[in-house]
């Protein structure tokens, strides 16, 4: 056994056979190709104590291989065999009988005979001395072998993909933080509920203090509300209010300061002396044709039907423009109608010699998309056209703020009041006017023309608020105004009431 290791070892030196050793087959065939150079042969190729192991020959020591060495078997001349007649040696078995090749010489049998069957690790030792031989059938074997060898060889590492690698850790972190951003939204969002829950509580708390401390707030607020005010300008002025004062003596101080927020045309001579373009602006049945005939009878009175002209939008309503057209007839006033904002730079070049011009728009709900191009068209119609907008007293306090929101656009030059026959209560109206800062021009009492048109007053109109609903103060019980002022908790924040003048 010992002499068996001997002689290999010794063959090994002989054959110059050296042993690469790494962690993985790329960086031993690194090692092999830096040493040996590109055309060394591969003898093995294996795993041995968690490393690979590789045993490799020099290119030079295989073609040294192919020659016999001198005074060994492989070189003495090989046998006659021509005395045995009648015998024909058989191919060997290594030849490919698929090919045409020659006869193989007596070394080659002789060889084939003595020569044990190679190990597959040593197959691709062999293959360059195969391959020099002209006979196709050696070199078919030659192919076989190095596949097999190929095949027996480590697979080569996979390479990494690294923009694989940055595109899963990109998805990763955007789910991360989408995954974030939704669990901080829903927390603010609880956040802002709570926050809203204590505010409600601490102001209705507050509020009912204040009506133990100073039960004559709690009568102004009565009155307040019940004459239409909301709850946000009562809190704010009746916190604003100074101490040690009757209950007398606080509604005079709320009225007077009601009175001087609410802007009014203290003269008309300002509208219809001036003249221009005006456009009646408002929600279908608010009463803008009735509104336009009123104006245009004083405009008539004053100055005479050749200086005014009427233009009518409202071509949608069935006998929509006959109604001004009656009124027109009436006052001996011709009435023009435009569909769009072409039909109305036209109209209005054709008129520019008047001294004023009323325009009926058409009516529409305020969340209609259609009134912005309404706006749009009287902006852009190529003259100083100002926006009345009319404002009907028996709407709510909330559709009033609605419907100066969707008609403010640029600007309005100011309101009309309209309705005020019908309503049960004004204090509404007053507070948007106050809150939204608008100019009340005249107000509407009524369908007479133009009997029925009175230029706005001041504290008449914040007398007649609190007047007409006396009966409606009992309404409200002291237990329910802690309730009802919950919301009002960030009153001081409002912008539109930290303008109100209160002195």
């Amino acid at each position: 056994m010992r002499a068996g290791t001997n002689e290999q070892s010794s063959a090994e030196n002989k054959m110059n056979v050296k042993k690469f050793t790494a962690p993985t087959s790329r960086e031993a065939l690194r090692k092999v190709r830096d040493a040996l150079g590109p055309d060394a042969v591969i003898l093995s190729n294996r795993p041995v104590d968690g490393v690979v192991e590789i045993l490799a020959l020099d290119n030079d020591d295989v073609a040294s291989l192919a020659a016999p060495a001198p005074g060994s078997d492989m070189a003495q001349p090989a046998p006659r065999l021509d005395h045995l007649h009648g015998f024909e040696p058989e191919a060997p078995a290594f030849v490919n009988r698929r090919a045409a090749a020659p006869a193989p010489t007596p070394e080659q049998i002789y060889a084939s005979r003595r020569a044990p069957e190679p190990e597959p690790e040593f197959v691709a030792a062999f293959a360059p001395r195969r391959a020099a031989q002209p006979e196709a059938g050696f070199a078919a074997d030659f192919a076989a072998e190095q596949n097999y060898a190929n095949r027996r060889a480590p697979q080569a590492e996979p390479a990494f993909d690294m923009s694989a690698m940055t595109a899963m850790m990109t998805a990763a972190i955007a789910q991360a933080k989408e995954s974030a951003a939704a669990e901080m939204s829903g927390m603010m969002s609880e956040l802002r509920a709570m926050r809203g829950m204590m505010e409600s509580q601490l102001a209705e708390l507050s509020w009912g203090g204040t009506q133990q401390r100073e039960p004559q707030k709690a009568a102004v607020l009565r009155e307040m509300l019940a004459a239409g005010f909301s709850a946000s300008l009562s809190r704010y002025l009746i916190d604003k209010m100074p101490a040690n004062k009757d209950a007398a003596e606080a509604m005079r101080w709320i009225k007077t300061v009601l009175a001087r927020n609410l802007t009014t045309m203290a003269d008309e001579d300002n509208l219809l002396d001036k003249g221009g373009v005006f456009a009646l602006v408002g929600p279908t049945g608010v009463g803008k044709t009735t509104t336009t005939a009123k104006l245009a009878a004083r405009c008539v009175m004053r100055h005479g039907p050749e200086k005014l002209a009427l233009i009518t939008t409202d071509a949608y309503r069935i006998g929509g423009h006959e109604q001004l057209r009656i009124y027109g007839k009436i006052l001996g006033v011709m009435v023009h109608s435009v569909k769009d904002e072409a039909d109305l730079r036209i109209a209005l070049k054709e008129l520019r010699n008047k001294h004023t011009v009323l325009i009926d728009t058409i009516g529409m709900s305020q969340r209609d998309q259609m009134v912005t191009e309404q706006v749009a068209m009287l902006t852009g119609a190529g003259a100083d056209v100002k926006r009345l907008l009319c404002l009907n007293a028996t709407s709510t306090n909330e559709t009033l703020a609605e419907v100066v929101r969707a008609y403010q656009g640029s600007g309005l030059h100011g309101c009309i009041m309209t309705k005020l026959d019908e309503a049960a209560s004004i204090g509404n109206v007053l507070d948007v006017v106050i809150r939204q800062k608008l100019n009340l021009h005249y107000i509407s009492n009524g369908q007479r023309v133009p009997e029925d048109l009175h230029l706005a007053d001041r504290a008449m109109l914040v007398d007649r608020a609190f007047r007409s609903r006396r009966d409606a103060v009992n309404q409200f019980d002291d237990a329910d105004l802690p309730l009802m002022m919950a919301h009002t908790g960030k009153v001081h924040q409002d912008e539109s009431l930290r303008e109100v003048r209160l002195g």
